[in-house]
């Protein structure tokens, strides 16, 4: 595989406040043609005893396949006349600046965008003509790695071969950030090819499984000067123009390649000679979409639910400070390289997803990859490798689409139910003033779970302001008498809960520490290296600290004795925060690619908290392993595909304090659907956000009216939980005022009087991976204008329909009542029915009482009506 370029911009204090989008290879779109003597014309193949593939000659060919309860509906289908799989070699630049990525195609050397299918057959069995014969092979196909779980294998299974290849003189133009631009690449006859392979087979009575490899390509490249030639992809002639859609010439007849491809540059001439074997890095997966098909999921999305004609890349990252929202992302970006982010950056993406038409797919692995939506009529996904392996998912509705994914990747255990139970205080400031506010709490009656104390490890001040000692013990200057603060809380079923991260700063500096935790990992080799076999210092705000490598056999059980003597001083949850910032040019002990292990990080850390988890679980005896109020729990950010089923609870991050809806309270309701929709059946957000920014001209503030919104939003969320912000002294608080503190009370009632519905959620969750919190979509899928919708209102399992506050001084809201069973909703305020189906109202919604519907007739809603009344709500 080609190497990384990576450029640093850590240190960068002066850029541009509007950054480009990242350039990218447009869409590669290209003919195929089969071999009439051995392709038939049409015929259908079973995968497996559920599974069906039709392949029919008819318009220059393409494949479908259907499940055989439904063959007439095809689940993944090919575009008649146009290749399936192409390839390409193209170099990878990487920017990297504080746990934001951009990743951007750099020199592209070759693409081979036609396609050949040779031969369709069944396999029965597993057999040596499965086993490549020629020298374009690599050293294993999709057949070989089956052979290692031929136990589990439903037969027949099935393989398409063939020839990717590239013909002469090709133009193909395309737009990108405004400019129309023509690209041309050229070959010398005969033309390059290499062979592919793409295997499907059945993994159990919803799911066929497909991995597709490449074959080494036979060429040789030689680069030529041209004069006429500039632009970012070197190699392409770039010309303005108008973009004219047009199909690419027809070829069948090749022979063994022996050319070059034309590499152009405007900066220098030279023949860069590449040493055979060279091997693809990129591979394309192309098949049909409908024009009106809606693609949900992609993991945790902030900014879009529906992304039918985005590019959407899958990549762990920071969110960004903005997003698009200004003028916040103007001031990050001019500050902090690219710290503004983008609609696509998110610390949880997932290659998955599920469509309005009830189709379905994902890809295992951890490779970059990036699904273009943007053509109308495909989907085309590109991967950084020479490989592509994942899963086409049968199913009749969105819920069994969630179902059959998690039933694949994992799902949540079920939540303990004291976290659950009543409010999160999210508190700074020592023992003192944990107890000054514990008693605030007490005189208003409200219902507590837990306090979450992030500072417990000690703060110190930097440049930017105080931040917490990354060194995971307590600091018992700032938490005086911990251990009885601890026993004093549980003495009234109260739990603490503390926070760490897998990164660890030195602390030479700290004057009460009893370990450095860096110098012992350090000495135990289990930190993240550079290039120089060092550990890998990472900037990271105003200081630089150590990560560990969690690929390393000896991290686990070291970071499991942190969390041990934390857990024996009675502590029973954590935030485990991060895990997104994994430098690309880092090395690890497993030797992986950069790239692949960036994205596996989160869910290595996820698992080795909830590994902990389990086996205090079970090493625990007497009172405490009968007592579930002494079950663990933690919660994190960072994520990936698998991420469900090693995380317990996660959270959407670092939302600013504002109404905006790119990174605020808009953000957050969308951040949760989204993750949702994708197998994170847990999440909720920070109560008023998080990021204030206190600039001479820029100015972000948590105010009071929206930390009373943020308060009902979260009241109808898995976990109730309050965050001071990052500036806690620029924000409105849940103590500030009498009207804080009362509005704090009222929705920690109300969300303790849906306690019943919540922990039969939950439990359903865990067993099909639906989430708490649900787009309409989930249940509503026939109704058009369901697809319309992000944040403006969704639904608490199926009984329960909420309609946030999401905009300053609003006073009420739109809500739209969808089509489906016969039932009417009842406002929960007032006891008003709305029976009109498919229609919209205007709904009061002052400070204080939310629009909250419940079915008419549901046991659920008049359970949950009756408990409002009880704690004196209604």
């Amino acid at each position: 595989m080609a190497p990384l370029k990576i450029t640093k911009k850590h240190h960068k204090h002066f850029n541009n406040p509007f950054p480009s989008s990242p350039t990218v290879l447009p869409s590669i779109q290209g003919t195929l043609s089969f071999n009439s003597q051995k392709v038939p014309s049409h015929q259908i193949f079973s995968i497996g005893k559920d599974f069906q593939l039709l392949w029919s000659s008819k318009d220059g060919g393409h494949l479908s396949i259907s499940h055989h309860s439904c063959p007439s509906r095809p689940i993944w289908s090919t575009i008649p006349g146009q290749a399936f799989v192409s390839a390409a070699l193209v170099e990878t630049e990487v920017e990297e600046s504080r746990g934001s990525f951009a990743v951007k195609d750099g020199d592209v050397h070759l693409i081979c965008n036609h396609q050949t299918i040779e031969e369709i057959r069944l396999i029965d069995q597993f057999d040596h003509s499965l086993e490549p014969k020629c020298q374009d092979s690599p050293s294993g196909h999709p057949g070989l790695e089956q052979k290692k779980d031929m136990n589990g294998t439903q037969f027949p299974i099935l393989i398409i071969t063939g020839w990717v290849f590239s013909m002469k003189k090709k133009k193909r133009k395309f737009q990108k950030d405004g400019i129309r631009a023509e690209i041309q690449f050229e070959t010398k006859d005969p033309s390059t090819r290499a062979r592919y392979w793409l295997l499907f087979d059945q993994k159990n009575s919803n799911q066929v499984g497909f991995q597709g490899m490449l074959g080494q390509p036979n060429f040789k490249l030689r680069q030529k000067a041209s004069s006429t030639a500039s632009g970012r992809f070197r190699g392409f002639r770039w010309r303005i123009g108008r973009i004219k859609k047009r199909r690419l010439g027809f070829c069948w007849s090749i022979a063994r390649p022996r050319g070059y491809v034309t590499v152009s540059s405007a900066e220098e001439t030279r023949d860069m000679r590449v040493e055979e074997p060279t091997q693809f890095n990129r591979i394309y997966l192309t098949y049909s979409s409908e024009a009106n098909e809606r693609f949900y999921g992609f993991g945790e999305q902030f900014s879009h639910l529906d992304f039918k004609g985005k590019r959407v890349p899958i990549l762990v990252q920071e969110q960004g400070i903005g997003r698009g929202d200004q003028p916040i992302t103007f001031a990050a970006n001019l500050v902090s390289y690219r710290a503004g982010g983008d609609w696509s950056t998110t610390y949880a993406p997932s290659p998955f997803y599920m469509t309005s038409k009830m189709r379905s797919l994902y890809l295992e692995g951890y490779d970059y990859s990036a699904f273009d939506l943007t053509t109308h009529d495909r989907v085309q996904i590109q991967i950084r490798g020479s490989s592509v392996q994942g899963r086409i998912l049968h199913g009749n509705s969105p819920s069994e689409l969630i179902e059959h994914f998690t039933e694949t990747i994992g799902r949540p255990p079920e939540l303990p139910e004291w976290i659950i139970s009543g409010a999160v205080v999210g508190m700074q400031g020592g023992t003192e003033t944990v107890r000054r506010i514990w008693n605030k709490l007490k005189t208003y009656n409200v219902p507590v779970s837990a306090f979450w104390l992030q500072d417990w490890v000690g703060q110190r001040e930097t440049l930017i302001g105080s931040q917490l000692w990354w060194n995971w013990e307590v600091d018992t200057k700032r938490y005086y008498g911990w251990q009885q603060l601890l026993q004093d809380l549980s003495a009234r079923h109260i739990k603490v809960l503390t926070y760490c991260n897998p990164c660890l700063a030195p602390t030479q500096e700290k004057p009460n520490r009893r370990r450095n935790l860096f110098e012992e990992a350090k000495s135990l080799d289990i930190l993240v290296k550079d290039k120089y076999g060092q550990p890998y210092m990472v900037p990271n705000t105003a200081f630089d600290v150590g990560m560990l490598d969690l690929t390393h056999p000896k991290t686990a059980g070291w970071f499991k004795q942190i969390l041990q003597e934390m857990v024996d001083d009675g502590v029973r949850g954590w935030m485990a925060d991060f895990g997104e910032g994994l430098p690309v040019d880092a090395t690890v002990y497993s030797g992986e690619d950069p790239i692949s292990a960036h994205n596996r990080y989160p869910e290595l850390w996820a698992q080795i908290n909830r590994e902990f988890v389990e086996e205090w679980k079970s090493n625990c005896v007497g009172k405490v392993k009968e007592d579930p109020p002494e079950e663990l729990v933690f919660f994190m950010r960072a994520g990936f595909r698998n991420s469900p089923k090693w995380g317990m609870l996660f959270w959407e991050g670092d939302q600013m304090v504002s109404w905006q809806a790119n990174d605020g309270i808009k953000s957050a309701v969308t951040g949760l659907l989204s993750s949702g929709l994708s197998g994170y059946a847990f999440n909720h957000s920070d109560i008023g956000g998080y990021c204030a920014v206190n600039l001479p001209f820029i100015k972000y503030r948590r105010s009071e009216e929206l930390l009373l919104r943020w308060m009902e939003l979260n009241a109808f969320t898995t976990v109730f939980r309050t965050h001071e912000g990052n500036k806690p002294s620029c924000n409105s608080q849940f103590y500030s005022n009498h009207q804080t503190l009362s509005q704090f009370a009222r929705f920690a009632e109300v969300y303790r009087a849906w306690k019943f519905y919540r922990i039969q959620l939950v439990k359903e969750a865990a067993q099909k991976g639906l989430p708490v919190c649900r787009h309409l979509f989930l249940h509503y899928p026939e109704d058009e204008n369901v697809h319309s919708l992000s944040y403006q209102q969704f639904l608490v399992g199926t009984e329960i329909l909420v309609a946030p506050v999401l905009d300053k001084g609003k006073k009420n809201v739109k809500v739209y009542f969808p089509v489906g069973e016969r039932c009417d909703w009842q406002h929960v305020w007032t006891g008003k029915l709305y029976r009109g189906q498919g229609c919209e109202a205007w709904v009061d919604a002052p400070i204080g009482y939310p629009a909250v519907f419940v079915k008419t007739g549901s046991t659920i809603g008049k359970t949950f009506v009756k408990n409002l009344r009880d704690f004196n709500i209604l």
